[in-house]
């Protein structure tokens, strides 16, 4: 009887060990990140606009606007429900718009207006040059970060800076999200250039401008800072048809820049 005893715990520890050496590891940066599994619905919370939530979930805004019958300006509602999926189909918005007009023409939750049924969403078969886009730095700093694809994932670049420091808008553009919705990127700021590119300035200190807002390449937006990070910085990302792309491809060369 001990002999078989012996055998079956054996025989159970073996199997556990099969069980447990089958499971996938899930890394921290895939459990917490903010594009985790857009299989799902998002419920709007107020400060949040439609790029915002695109950001969040790396999906196209004009996709995810498509998706749930959104229509430009894009405007939507706290408590709204928004289809995060990535199928590229039409749903109903989840409530009228209300009679009262909004406090602000920057309020960043606004009701969107029943429309008629979209066409699904088609993305560009070329996507568009940024040839005619004058970008230029961001911030003056080293370059303390480059973007990557691999462990640990950078969506972006990071500059280094004193608290405080300028903070500019890397080209022409309308801005279409100024706040601190999202987690890990502290007070954020994202222009739209075109309607392939997009770019976001996180961690800022203080931010300058208002959603809505045009502002011209150059122009101080916010402020170097470390809110959403354990250092003062500037991470600097350049999403093309909501994807992260290396912004060293689209910067000029710069003298003293290293990582």
């Amino acid at each position: 009887m001990k002999h078989l005893a012996v055998v079956t715990l054996v025989t159970l520890i073996t199997f556990l060990s099969g069980c447990l050496s089958g499971r996938e590891f899930i890394s921290v940066e895939r459990k917490f990140s903010n594009e985790k599994s857009a299989t799902g619905f998002h419920q709007v919370e107020r400060g949040e606009t439609l790029y915002s939530i695109a950001w969040r979930y790396g999906i196209d805004y004009r996709e995810l606007a498509s998706a749930n019958s959104i229509y430009s300006p894009y405007t939507i509602y706290p408590g709204q429900k928004i289809d995060v999926s990535g199928r590229s189909r039409a749903v109903a918005v989840s409530k009228p718009a209300p009679a009262s007009k909004p406090d602000s023409p920057a309020a960043v939750a606004r009701t969107t207006l029943p429309a008629p049924p979209a066409a699904t969403y088609t993305p560009p078969a070329e996507p568009q040059s940024s040839a005619e886009l004058s970008w230029q730095w961001p911030a003056n700093g080293r370059l303390t970060g480059r973007f990557s694809t691999k462990t640990p994932v950078n969506k972006g670049i990071d500059i280094g800076g004193a608290l405080g420091e300028s903070v500019l808008a890397a080209a022409a553009g309308t801005v279409v999200y100024a706040g601190q919705g999202l987690r890990g990127y502290g007070n954020l700021v994202i222009i739209k250039h075109n309607d392939t590119y997009l770019s976001a300035y996180a961690h800022a200190s203080r931010i300058l401008v208002s959603e809505q807002e045009v502002v011209k390449a150059g122009q101080k937006i916010a402020e170097i800072g470390s809110t959403g990070t354990d250092k003062v910085m500037l991470h600097f990302e350049i999403r093309q048809n909501g994807k992260p792309v290396d912004p060293l491809r689209y910067l000029p060369g710069k003298s003293g820049q290293s990582g």
